[in-house]
């Protein structure tokens, strides 16, 4: 299907607490960061790759693609990301996902397109068996002022948000596993467990769990 041209996002700008407070996107899975998994997995969809990041900029620009902050103060959440998205993105059409899901469908952005045009809606976002998987959407530029009004007057929860535009879910059942999620050290270590071996993977780089930030940066 012929599309217009996509932008497209990945989030590493949030807290991630439950790691400690580590950048989730510069930890270690199988010798590579996070959100490098990511990126390599997203840019063959897009026409355009940014990366929101509000912390350790300059390794993450490291990786070759302009780095955007958060516009909305406080670190407000995955939605503060996309709306820096849509400030920035240089095309009509903006395809998000979190930096914490390293086996995201190769066809992300095909089927989420697809949705958008058959059924006319202004946003389209993954679903798998019952559980919704907002961060994974695809999303008109146009929405910027809607989304902007939404942030600056408290609100947070995509879900929310969805609830109030054109929003239509887009069904992976039958790629359930490439949304699994990294959001604790235990998670990443099972995720390692898991790709060690594969694609000439060394089975000892994928024990390591140490931020790949520390190996850019000087101590300060």
């Amino acid at each position: 299907m012929s599309r217009p041209l996509i932008s497209g996002v990945v989030l590493a700008g949030g807290l991630a607490r439950r790691m400690g407070g580590a950048d989730k996107g510069l930890q270690l899975l199988a010798g590579k960061p996070l959100v490098q998994w990511v990126v390599e997995r997203l840019r063959p969809q897009v026409d355009e790759l940014l990366i929101n990041a509000n912390r350790e900029l300059a390794v993450y620009a490291g990786l070759g693609y302009p780095v955007i902050g958060d516009r909305i103060p406080g670190f407000a959440g995955p939605l503060a990301g996309l709306h820096a998205a849509l400030a920035s993105a240089a095309n009509p059409l903006v395809a998000c996902v979190p930096c914490d899901s390293p086996l995201l469908p190769a066809d992300l952005v095909e089927r989420l397109y697809h949705a958008l045009a058959s059924e006319g809606c202004d946003l389209a976002h993954a679903r798998t068996l019952a559980q919704r998987q907002p961060i994974f959407c695809l999303c008109r530029r146009a929405l910027l002022p809607h989304l902007t009004t939404f942030l600056q007057d408290g609100g947070r929860q995509p879900g929310l948000w969805y609830r109030t535009v054109s929003a239509c879910e887009v069904a992976f059942d039958d790629q359930a596993e490439a949304f699994c999620n990294v959001n604790t050290f235990d998670d990443l270590a099972c995720l390692a467990s898991g790709v060690a071996g594969q694609d000439g993977v060394d089975a000892a780089a994928a024990d390591q769990l140490q931020p790949f930030a520390a190996r850019h940066t000087h101590s300060r």
